[in-house]
Formats: structure tokens, sequence, C-alpha cells
């Protein structure tokens, strides 16, 4: 007993190290991934501290050190407390960001705008999240105000595709203050007519050196970005903490919270402005949040609390030190970073700098690839091209349309400001409205999915909301000084998106006004009135019930048609995976003899689709095992339809087939397999189910099993609508502009469905239509 119970303790000891190793390898990844854009902040948050509201220096330290107290403050407060501790418990199924929070809280009311959004009605995850939802009494009417007021849900949709915005603008403004603060450290080595002549072209021939490796992924480099990051952040503490016994060992003092009062109290408005540049040391906050899909919430709590908060103190301590025993400055600007390194180490810190702010600049790059993927996803954004270039890491995606623009924005603004100041006034309201919108969501997310009572909520709201409303409102009165940018930029992305949205909402609900009926389709018999030839037919459609529009034109013009039809539906769904025993939903349209299919095909908003090859075959296997199984399948889902030729049977497994170049000679009692020379293609292929030992199936499963075998070995071919969509006469003007020209122009210049990317141009045929919303 006592060694059976020692061996039990030995292995749970080895599984809990284990764990505890694991961790500490994420933990160790994410410094790279996560924390470049946080750590690289000591370099400009001093200078754009005393910049931004032109406070002066005096002997009396009262300036530095009330700055030091509030940096300290604000990242204790934003930082560690509001985000890794207590935002980061809200994942939505082990993912971040303003999008997660959005559609966790959706799933959880039924509130969701997304067309189609009842695709993911029977996931575990959502009936079970529905029912913690429901066991809330305070929650109740907060829930039902949201459900009942379609003017709260498009409020609560804007307000995220607002954040998105902000993130994208944050994607455009990082890369450009965090390089350009880096080169800068080569004015302290170089006279006044110098540096102006080398700073910007160093700092655009690195921007663009950045953007155009992207292609690459990070994985091929991200090896380096971790080590990068370490030397970095060791390499600002042990300066810190030389600083501070070489300069000012009393320097703790400053950390007490008086500090602020005094600054405030002396600096009064030109204190209060100052605040934009001090914001500045929280950013790449949200960035841990946004990629807690790539680590745990435990690993990047450990990163953060033993290594980048001590190392980022020290390092604000360390330039406070260095600053409160020098006064001699000649202009306030120049208080920075590059100051208070030794002379003999600066070119060693310089470089390590610029390959941090690279570092930084790259994680910020690939999240805003990761947002824009999202509202892709989820019908917010236009279709653009979305590279995977890791086939093993999560979430390494290249968007060259987006990598682009972000790079002539970038260098747009590097360009046309040349300093710090104004970029960094930009930065601190993009960060901070990014910050306002997490807060209002997450205070949503504490009563409406954690089950909290209001109290807890508004306490939340109010604490950390009147501490950004501060910070908000000391960026925003620097509108004419930069401030403007991340605004502008926000507006074009959100109009861009809203529009998108809006445009695509009407098209789904044209495509459900003007689906044909079931039973119009029944009447027509087994052959649809018309000539049924060998092949697999899939007819995309937007909608889950009922025969799209396109459908009945082919019916009316065309006179030959497959002999297996399979009407397909994509859907993305508000949740971030999709398992692959809950993908397959497969039904039947009509009787057997009609060889009629639905399939809807479930992906999550961050779910990588298959390749076409890959999903042909998983399609045929799902239809395959429905016909195996029966119709009698008791987890079927209703698409909210009594018919019963609209239910679906959830399929978690598809049965096997093997594609041979030369016919096999297996069994007939274990396989199916097409034996007509008269139904062979060009290139010989055999088709073959493998049927479970002991199978036993009757004629008629059989005989469908068959002619499915023969339209596979015969080919698919790919039908699909092309929309062109046009304001109803009569339409507001507002509506015409929308639909008319801006939609429409999006439109032409979006990418195919993410599906039809990898669809052979030979089997593909477009219908095109005119939806008139």
């Amino acid at each position: 007993m006592d060694a059976e119970s020692g061996g039990c303790g030995a292995a749970g000891a080895r599984a809990r190290n284990k764990s505890w190793r694991s961790e500490m390898v994420l933990a160790y990844q994410s410094l790279g991934v996560v924390y470049g854009e946080v750590a690289t902040s000591p370099l400009y948050v001093y200078r754009s501290a005393f910049a931004g509201g032109d406070i002066g220096h005096s002997e009396g330290n009262e300036e530095i050190y009330g700055v030091l107290s509030l940096v300290f403050w604000t990242l204790t407060l934003v930082t560690l407390l509001k985000y890794v501790l207590i935002v980061l418990r809200a994942d939505d199924g082990g993912e971040g960001g303003t999008f997660a929070l959005y559609s966790l809280i959706c799933r959880r009311v039924g509130a969701g705008l997304l067309p189609g959004a009842g695709a993911d009605d029977d996931l575990k995850e959502q009936r079970d999240g529905a029912a913690a939802a429901a066991a809330s009494p305070p929650a109740s009417s907060v829930r039902s105000a949201l459900q009942q007021r379609r003017e709260l849900q498009w409020l609560l949709l804007l307000f995220a595709l607002l954040g998105t915005s902000m993130v994208i603008g944050d994607g455009v403004l990082t890369p450009a203050v965090s390089v350009f603060s880096a080169v800068s450290g080569l004015k302290l080595s170089m006279v006044n007519e110098e540096h102006q002549y080398v700073l910007l072209p160093v700092t655009c021939v690195i921007l663009v050196g950045l953007f155009a490796l992207q292609h690459f992924g990070t994985h091929r480099v991200g090896f380096l970005f971790a080590p990068i990051v370490s030397l970095w952040l060791l390499c600002i503490s042990v300066v810190g903490v030389y600083n501070i016994i070489y300069w000012n060992p009393h320097i703790y003092k400053a950390l007490s919270p008086y500090y602020m009062y005094r600054f405030l109290q002396k600096t009064q408005v030109e204190g209060w402005m100052s605040l934009g540049g001090i914001l500045l040391c929280v950013t790449g906050s949200e960035a841990m949040y946004a990629d807690l899909g790539h680590f745990s919430q435990s690993s990047i709590r450990l990163a953060f609390t033993t290594v980048v908060y001590p190392s980022l103190i020290l390092a604000y301590m360390g330039q406070a030190a260095y600053i409160s025993r020098h006064h001699s400055f000649e202009k306030n600007h120049h208080i920075g970073f590059y100051v208070s390194v030794p002379e003999k180490i600066r070119w060693p810190v310089l470089g390590i700098a610029v390959l941090a702010a690279v570092v930084g600049s790259q994680a910020v790059i690939t999240g805003t690839f990761s947002v824009i993927k999202q509202c892709c996803s989820l019908n917010c954004f236009p279709r653009v091209k979305i590279v995977h270039t890791s086939s093993t890491v999560h979430g390494q995606i290249y968007i060259p349309e987006i990598n682009w623009i972000l790079m002539v924005l970038c260098l747009a603004v590097t360009i046309g400001f040349r300093d710090t100041k104004h970029m960094a006034n930009a930065q601190g309201l993009a960060v901070i409205t990014v910050m306002i919108v997490t807060t209002c969501l997450m205070s949503l997310v504490i009563v409406l999915c954690w089950n909290k009572n209001v109290i807890f909520a508004l306490a939340f709201l109010l604490f950390f909301g009147a501490i950004e409303a501060i910070y908000f409102s000391a960026s925003l009165v620097k509108f004419h000084e930069g401030a403007w940018v991340p605004i502008i930029l926000s507006m074009i992305f959100l109009m861009v998106m809203c529009v998108w949205h809006y445009g695509t909402a009407k098209k789904y609900e044209f495509d459900v006004d003007n689906k044909v009926s079931i039973s119009w389709l029944l009447d027509l018999g087994p052959s649809l009135g018309i000539v049924r030839v060998r092949g697999i037919g899939l007819i995309h459609t937007e909608i889950m019930s009922g025969i799209p529009a396109i459908f009945s034109h082919f019916v009316t013009n065309l006179p030959a048609f497959h002999q297996v039809l399979v009407f397909l539906c994509i859907k993305t769904v508000s949740v971030p995976h999709i398992q692959p025993e809950e993908r397959f939903l497969v039904g039947r349209i009509g009787l057997k003899q009609y060889r009629l299919y639905r399939v809807v095909v479930r992906y999550g908003y961050r779910d990588v689709q298959q390749d076409s090859l890959e999903f042909e075959k998983a399609l045929v296997s799902s239809i395959a095992e429905f016909i195996r199984s029966g119709d009698s399948d008791q987890n079927g889902y209703l698409n909210g339809s009594d018919s019963p030729y609209e239910r679906l049977s959830i399929i978690s497994k598809g049965l096997p087939f093997q594609e041979d170049s030369e016919p096999d000679g297996s069994p007939e009692s274990s396989t199916l397999k097409e034996t007509n020379p008269k139904l062979v293609s060009s290139k010989s292929r055999r088709v073959r189910f493998v049927l479970p030992e002991n199978a036993q199936i009757n004629s008629e499963v059989r005989s469908e099993l068959h002619e499915l075998t023969e339209a596979r070995e015969a080919g698919m071919s790919f039908i699909m609508g092309r929309s062109y969509m046009k304001a109803k006469s009569g339409s507001s003007l507002i509506k015409r502009i929308t639909i008319n020209f801006i939609y429409e122009f999006l439109m032409r210049n979006s990418r195919s469905p993410a599906y039809a990317a990898n669809v052979p141009h030979v089997s593909t045929l477009e219908v095109g239509m005119v939806c008139q919303v």
C-alpha cells in the first residue's frame, strides 16, 4: 500500500514538474512574442512626458519624481492589476482580444448581429455558456435589454469595431515610434547637422526591411525573438540598477503616491497634458491579452510578474535617478533613455535597442494580421488573401495587401512627423481608446459571463474607466499635435468595416427572402425535370435552409445537372475553434432517390480552413457516413424549421475511403467499389469506401453509396453565385451611396471567399445575380 502510494505520489510529482517546465518554456517564449512592445517603452516615455506638457525640470526634482510615481502606479494598476490579474481570465476558448470579448458576450446573450449566427446553437460550448448565463439573476435585465433592443446590439458591435480599428492604427504607429526612438540614440554621437540627415533614412530603411520580411513568417526567425527581448530586459535592468546605486539610491521614495499629488499640484495644466506621454508606459498591455491564444494565462502572468515588470520598474527608476542629478540639458525633450546609459556601453545598447524595437514592431504587425483575419471570418472586413506561413505554429499568417498598406502608412507617419513627440501623441490615443473599449466590454463579461453581482462590474468600470478617462482626455487635447492620426485612420477602417458588415447582412437577407421552398423542389420529382449526368455538383450558398435562388435558375435554364447535388454552406461562427467532430452537419433534401444533400461546414474565427483536396475528401466521407448511418440520428440539428427535410445530423467522423489509380481487389463485404470501366476517368481513379468490420448494410444504402462512389470518380464541379448589389429604387441617398458605390467598390477589390481560393478554375461555374436590397 505504501509503495503504491509512493509510486502515485512520484508520478504526480513528475507530472507537476513537467507542467511547470512547460509553463516555464512558454513563459520564456512569450517574452519575444508578447512583450516586445511594452519592453521598449522606456526608450520614449520620459521624453514624451516632458515634451508633452512642456513641463520644466527644476532643482527640487518634483517633476521627475512625480513622473516616476505616475509611471509606476499606471504600470501597476493598468497592466498588472487590470490585464494580468483580471482581463486575462476572460478568454474565449483560450483566445483573447477585443473581438474575443465581443463574441463571448454575444454567444452568452444570443444578441449577435452576424449573419447566420444560429449555426453554432448546438455547440457544446454554446449550450453550456447559455445555461451558465441563464442562471444569473443580476444579469437578466442587462441580457434582456441586449436581446430585445437592436440599437444596443449595433452599439455593442460598433464599440468592438472601434477597438479593432484602433488596434489596426496601433499597427501603423508602433513600428514608427519604436524604431525611430531606438535609432535616435545616434544623436548623442553626432552633431546636430549630421544626425538630422541620418535618423530619418536609417529609420525608413529598417521599416521597409521589417515589412518586406513579413512574407517569410515569424517562425523562421522567431527563435531569436525571446533571446533578444530577454537580453534587452537584462540590459535595461543592469543599467537601471547602476544608475540607482551610482546617482540616487533614495529614488525608491519617489514611488510614493504623494509625489503624484505634488507633481499635479505644481504643474497643473502642463502636468495633465504630460499624461499623454506617461500613458505610453502601458503600451503593449493589450498585446498580452490579444496573444492569449498563443500561450497560457499562467505563462503570461509568470513572465510579466517575474521578469518584465521588475525590469521595467528598475529601468524607469534608473532613468529617474540619473535625471535627478543632471539639470543641465539643453532642451527638455532631450531627456530620454540614452542619456542615462554609460557612454562605454552606449553603442552595444543602441544595437540591442534597435533589435528589440524590431521584435516589438513584429509582434504588433502579426497581431494586426490576426485581428483582421478575425474580422474577415466574421464578415466585418473585406476579404483579403491570408497566407499561412507555418504549418505547425498556430496563428502565423501573412496578409499581403494589409502588410503593404501598413508599410506605406507607417512611412508616411515617420516622414511626415520626423519626431517622436507627435508620433507618441498619436500612439497614446490609439492605445488608450482600445483600453477603454476593453474596460467597457469587460464590465459586461463580469455580469453576463462570470455571473457576478452588478456591483463588481460597476466597480471595475468606474475604477479603471476613471483612470483611463483622465489619460484619454490628456491624449485627446493633443489632437492638433499628432493625435488626429489614429482618429482619421480608425474612422476610415471603421467605415470600411461597417459598410462591409452592412452590405453582407443585406445580401444575406436578400438570399433568405428569395430562397425557393423545398415543396417546389419536391414537386419536380427525382429527376428534377432534367437529365442527371455523372459527378458531384457543389452549390455554394450562404443560407442554411431552403433552396438558394441560383438553383432555380439552373433548373429553369440548364438542360442537365449532376447525379449527386450538394448544397454547401460554409459558416464561420462566433467561437474561436470548432472541434473536428462538430464541424460537419449533413442532411437530406427530398427522398433518397433525389440524391440531394445539404452540408453545413463550420469554422471558428481562428480556425484554418482546409485546402481543396482535403476538404473534398472530408465532405464525401461525411456524406457517406450519413448515408451509412441512416436518417434515424437522434443528434439532429434543426435550422429553425419544422420540416423533416431541414434536419441535419452532426457527423463526428466520416466514412473513410481510398482513391486508387488501379482497381482494388479487396472483398466486397468490406468495401464498395466501382467496376464499370465506362465510368472510369482518364486517370483511372478508383474510389472505395472502407466499411467497419461486420457492418450490415441493406441494398438501398449500398446502392446510394455506390452512386456516390460513381459521382466521386467522375469528379466535382463547384457552382458559386456572384452577386451584384443595388439599392432599391426609392432608397435614401445614404443607402444608395453605401450600397451602390462604397460596398460595390469593396466587393470588386476584395478576394473571393476563402473556400473558393483553391478551387480549380476548370471545375468552377459562376452565376451572376443582381440583388436589389
